[in-house]
């Protein structure tokens, strides 16, 4: 099988999770070492890091890389990888920019937003997808003899938080080739801060669609002062203008790592899911069907209006 290689996702100097996950990922395709790519300017810093969890690491460094641009990462990426090589992405806005464009690129295959993976069988890798917003399974193969991109949903798989590894950093800045573009970086906007910070939250109360009515969003703020949390919610509820957006989680919104996030009526779309890290999720929704409790440590099938006052009672009887 071709060398695997796991695409790093980085801001500020800081790994984002899914590099721990997409080395679990490779593990489960094939028991061969996987090779970190990061790409970036001045990435001294993160490629050292990424060598604590990965045998190998590639670094692409050079000033066009310095804004997250996809179609300058492809041409880098291209430039740098063997043809049929398996490239793993995570599944957030870029990955989905980037992956299609490069699997035309390196005319190999292509599979999006895979939350399990069903085994391999020779060059073919079975994998299970979710379609209509999590409710059905699709199961899928992908044949890997000419290389391979796979975007992997974040937080489907679990994460090698060891940092065991001691990897070797290799520059293949000089491989890039020429980076110039179409595409060209304007700024950076950064969203109007709200009165409170989600992503500092010990204890996280969500709310979702399943609320109903702008009216009901009081009980789920009494209940979050019971439990001494704060409030947050998925993006419905938001483009209803019933909370503000510094409350929003999601890939669209915050990503938050809580101790406790308490879902409320949030069926659990990957784009909501994808902005929650790790923490103990305890859903309650009164679909049964609901996608979000295919990842919950606890799911509770109840309507959320009836629930949430007799959680409040009693946990101020407490």
């Amino acid at each position: 099988m071709t060398q695997i290689y796991a695409y790093i996702v980085h801001k500020d100097g800081v790994l984002d999770d899914s590099a721990m996950e997409l080395i679990e990922v490779a593990k489960k395709i094939a028991d061969t070492p996987v090779t970190a790519i990061v790409t970036g300017s001045g990435v001294d810093a993160v490629a050292a890091e990424a060598a604590k969890i990965y045998p190998e690491v590639i670094k692409i460094d050079n000033d066009a890389l310095a804004y997250p641009n996809a179609e300058v990462v492809r041409k880098a990426l291209v430039n740098a990888l063997p043809a049929d090589s398996i490239v793993l992405l995570a599944n957030d806005t870029f990955g989905m920019d980037l992956g299609p464009g490069l699997s035309i690129k390196m005319d190999s295959s292509y599979i999006s937003d895979i939350v399990a993976i069903d085994g391999v069988d020779g060059d073919l890798l079975k994998t299970i997808r979710q379609e209509f917003g999590g409710e059905v399974s699709t199961h899928t193969t992908c044949d890997m003899s000419a290389g391979a991109v796979i975007n992997i949903r974040p937080g489907s798989f679990g994460m090698d938080e060891s940092k065991a590894a001691s990897g070797n950093v290799t520059d293949k800045s000089a491989d890039a080739g020429d980076l110039t573009c179409g595409r060209k970086f304007v700024e950076i906007v950064v969203p109007e801060a709200g009165d409170v910070d989600i992503t500092k939250a010990d204890v996280l109360v969500s709310v979702g669609r399943g609320i109903e009515d702008e009216e009901n969003i009081e009980m789920v703020t009494e209940l979050a002062e019971a439990m001494n949390a704060v409030v947050s919610c998925s993006r419905p509820i938001v483009d209803a203008k019933w909370l503000e957006p510094a409350r929003q989680v999601g890939t669209s919104g915050c990503t938050v790592k809580p101790k406790v996030y308490l879902a409320l009526g949030i069926s659990g779309s990957f784009q909501h899911m994808g902005g929650i890290k790790g923490g103990f999720i305890i859903a309650v929704n009164k679909n049964p069907n609901a996608p979000i409790f295919q990842v919950a440590d606890v799911g509770i099938e109840a309507d959320i209006l009836d629930f949430i006052p007799e959680l409040t009672e009693a946990i101020e009887e407490l």
